[in-house]
């Protein structure tokens, strides 16, 4: 007889409904269990992300200053979602006017995260993409495609219409992912050049829309572009060991935002290795699945 079964009987539970008792006892207590892991592996609900207001309107452009709070979050949201961050970055498309004006008035700026550099078949405005400027599979996603951006006259238009979307949804900003087209195999001959070419590109467009601009990796590319972009958004630069090289960021008064991934770090890591340098060097820093749904920690 289990611990349930003595306890029920001790209280004098008659013995034909005892059993009843004890399945619906261990039915809460699986439930119990579960939200405690929930909310242990999902969600830091001790160092939440709170505002810290360092973002600033610079000829209309939203400026990022270092130590602003970031959230990023790819996954469907409800038009009523809450957040804490002085910037999160959802999808461009996926994302509503509603949840973009409901972000806004609760203090936060938002980015959309857009793949500039590669062509996703699960888009809206995949028919747009001609086969001339589709190149080889992006590896690790099998929806994607690497993309000529060397063919501005064929892909600018698709971009063009693309930023005019985020535009009439009230974003602030774009996270343009997928830039390094040139350190893959992307099935064209892309070079570092092209890179700067394509991304001067969006920097433009972007900024004549009003929208603030990040870039995203390919921080070799820091140097020649640091002073045109308005933040920096890195993946994985603790554990590849790149993090030292995106300070002129934060020499130019612009955010860092340094996303490390729970399949290539621990938690325990993260708040003892990552975040005391995150500190020093005034970098964002958050530790998310690579899936960029709801977890979330932050530094200790």
């Amino acid at each position: 007889m289990n611990l349930v079964y003595r306890f029920l009987s001790l209280i004098s539970i008659p013995m034909k409904y005892i059993s009843s008792i004890s399945f619906l006892l261990s039915v809460l207590a699986l439930f119990s269990c579960t939200a405690m892991k929930d909310q242990d592996t999902r969600m830091d609900t001790i160092n939440p992300g709170t505002r810290t207001g360092n973002v600033d309107i610079v000829n209309g452009i939203m400026i990022p200053r270092p130590g602003a709070t970031f959230e990023w979050r790819l996954d469907d949201l409800p038009d009523d979602f809450q957040t804490g961050v002085d910037i999160i970055d959802i999808d461009a498309f996926a994302a509503t006017p509603q949840l973009v004006a409901n972000l806004q008035a609760q203090g936060t700026k938002v980015i959309a995260y857009l793949s500039v550099g590669s062509f996703e078949n699960f888009r809206e405005d995949a028919g747009s993409f001609p086969s001339s400027v589709k190149g080889n599979k992006y590896e690790g996603f099998p929806d994607e495609k690497w993309i000529d951006v060397r063919k501005i006259d064929i892909v600018g238009p698709i971009m063009e219409a693309r930023l005019d979307m985020i535009k009439a949804k009230g974003f602030d900003g774009i996270e343009p992912d997928n830039i390094n087209g040139y350190q893959n195999n992307s099935g064209f001959d892309l070079t570092k050049k092209d890179a700067i070419t394509f991304s001067r590109w969006l920097i433009r467009e972007a900024h004549e829309r009003g929208l603030s601009i990040g870039q995203k990796n390919a921080e070799e590319l820091i140097p020649t572009l640091v002073n045109e972009f308005d933040w920096f958004l890195a993946e994985d630069a603790f554990v590849d060991e790149f993090y030292t090289q995106l300070t002129p960021y934060i020499d130019a008064n612009k955010a860092v935002f340094l996303v490390e991934y729970t399949d290539r770090m621990r938690r325990t890591d993260f708040n003892n290795q990552v975040c005391p340098e995150a500190r020093r060097l005034q970098y964002s820093s958050v530790l998310k699945d690579r899936d960029l749904t709801n977890t979330t920690f932050y530094c200790n």
